[in-house]
């Protein structure tokens, strides 16, 4: 590459930055604050789409698409929607240009629109505008709905995947009968994206709630995971919400229920977006470049053929499309790089930085021999190994290394999770090590937000699994009594 990778230890955030250049993931657009997917970075976001719509469509769910405008009326009917997303909204006002022979390109100003259109920033307002047409009976309950589309929330400070003004997601929109069964939708979806943060991405998370001043607007309780970086700050990589009754009072969305009664529909919405690439990028790259886990990687195996003649490269390339084709017939992912215009050392070098976790190398020497030379992006490791049952090794290795980055990342969340018992030690593990700080706190929105103004650290979840249950004490500040620890941590 024309220059180096930053060192995690130099500059964390510069060598993110390098890291997407330098894989060819993502650039800044000229609008700021916006991001070009490269091809090497929207093959990852397919990727995950694929498995995720998937795990949707098994649980029931269906795809549908929703319109990128919002009447700017309808963010106004939920006060709390309308309170969360006001300094966020991107607005249309007007509908065409001209040309003014003065000043060149202008806004019409006879085209003003008689209502202001919002460009979506979650699609909540447009999809219960929908429902209220579309569900009169408990016969046309439960309506379980994800749609993949982008947003636009106007961000003062963006981030290339982690934070920009418009991203892509997936954004699911239930509507249920009863208030079990909503409950039970967003927890089932908090499990989903769990499951596949953690088998997909090898992303260890943890499950919890939200506090009252972290939840989403309009909610009445926000379900998160939370993942660990390697800078020892927390990331939310996914959202699941129980809305309550509040979309449906706001939309006048009734049911006509069993006992032919009226009755408010009861509501979830839950999404994950392309900060997702942001985060395998953080848990698992290292000073190299990228390293990406198997199940998510659109190259999985690369083979990179070596000769010096004509003879040799016959011979290569003949073994090197069988090998190839084997694998592909496997269903590995994976490519023959062929290239004449790049030498070896630099196709090397390539594969190593975009993160494949397998690079395969094939010579002359490694014909006669019948081997061929295997290397893991994960641990940097090269062997030679028999071309004959090559394609079961590497289904082993593939597994090895998706296993292996998981163990990785959960064994050094563990060491960035630390229990305190006083200000002064939560103030110290802060500084001194970072990550999740577990420390009880007595559900006063007064402490949450002294301990956010004093370390920029917020409450990242409340766990949905006890860490102890027996850990009854008092707040770190306060003293009052606490009924567990919470998850404290700086983040992004």
């Amino acid at each position: 590459m024309a220059d180096a990778i930053t060192s995690r230890e130099t500059d964390y955030s510069q060598w993110y930055q390098d890291v997407i250049r330098h894989a060819k993931l993502a650039e800044h657009s000229p609008v700021r604050g916006c991001m070009i997917i490269r091809p090497n970075g929207y093959a990852i976001w397919e990727n995950m789409q694929a498995a995720l719509d998937k795990m949707f469509k098994d649980t029931g769910h269906q795809n549908a698409y929703f319109p990128i405008f919002i009447p700017q009326s309808f963010l106004a009917r939920e006060a709390a929607h309308v309170d969360g997303f006001a300094k966020e909204c991107a607005v249309v006002t007007h509908s065409r240009l001209i040309v003014d022979d003065e000043k060149g390109l202008i806004v019409d100003p006879d085209s003003r629109l008689e209502e202001n259109l919002i460009v979506r920033p979650t699609s909540e307002t447009i999809v219960w505008d929908t429902y209220s047409r579309w569900i009169q009976s408990w016969r046309d309950l439960p309506i379980l709905i994800n749609s993949w589309n982008n947003v636009v929330r106007w961000e003062m400070r963006t981030r290339l995947f982690l934070r920009t003004m418009e991203f892509l997601w997936q954004e699911g929109h239930t509507a249920h009968a009863t208030r079990e069964e909503a409950m039970e939708e967003t927890l089932q979806m908090l499990d989903i994206y769990a499951t596949f943060a953690e088998e997909f991405m090898a992303v260890p998370v943890i499950k919890g709630v939200k506090t009252a001043s972290e939840r989403f607007a309009g909610a009445v309780e926000t379900y998160c995971i939370e993942a660990m970086m390697q800078d020892g700050k927390s990331l939310q990589a996914g959202t699941s919400h129980f809305l309550g009754q509040n979309f449906a009072k706001a939309f006048n969305c009734q049911f006509q229920n069993k006992n032919n009664e009226q009755e408010y529909v009861w509501a979830t919405s839950w999404g994950v977006s392309t900060r997702l690439i942001g985060a395998l990028i953080m848990v698992h790259s290292d000073d190299q470049g990228l390293v990406l886990p198997p199940r998510l990687a659109p190259t999985q195996v690369v083979l990179v053929p070596i000769y010096r003649n004509d003879e040799d490269r016959d011979r290569v390339l003949t073994e090197a499309r069988q090998i190839v084709g084997d694998l592909l017939e496997a269903g590995i992912r994976a490519h023959l790089d062929a290239r004449e215009a790049y030498r070896p050392g630099w196709k090397f070098n390539e594969y190593e930085v975009q993160g494949v976790p397998i690079r395969l190398a094939l010579g002359p020497r490694d014909l006669k021999n019948g081997t061929i030379e295997l290397a893991r992006r994960d641990t940097r490791e090269k062997e030679g190994v028999p071309r004959d049952g090559l394609t079961k090794r590497i289904e082993s290795v593939l597994f090895d290394i998706q296993q292996s980055l998981f163990e990785k990342a959960c064994a050094f969340r563990d060491s960035k999770t630390t229990s305190v018992d006083s200000y002064d030690d939560f103030k110290t593990v802060l500084e001194e090590n970072g990550g999740f700080v577990l420390a009880h706190w007595d559900g006063t929105e007064e402490t949450e937000a002294q301990i956010k103004k004093e370390t920029k650290a917020t409450i990242r979840c409340i766990p949905l699994d006890p860490i102890d249950a027996d850990d009854s004490g008092v707040d770190i500040i306060s003293g009052a009594p606490s009924a567990g620890r919470v998850y404290f941590a700086r983040s992004y």
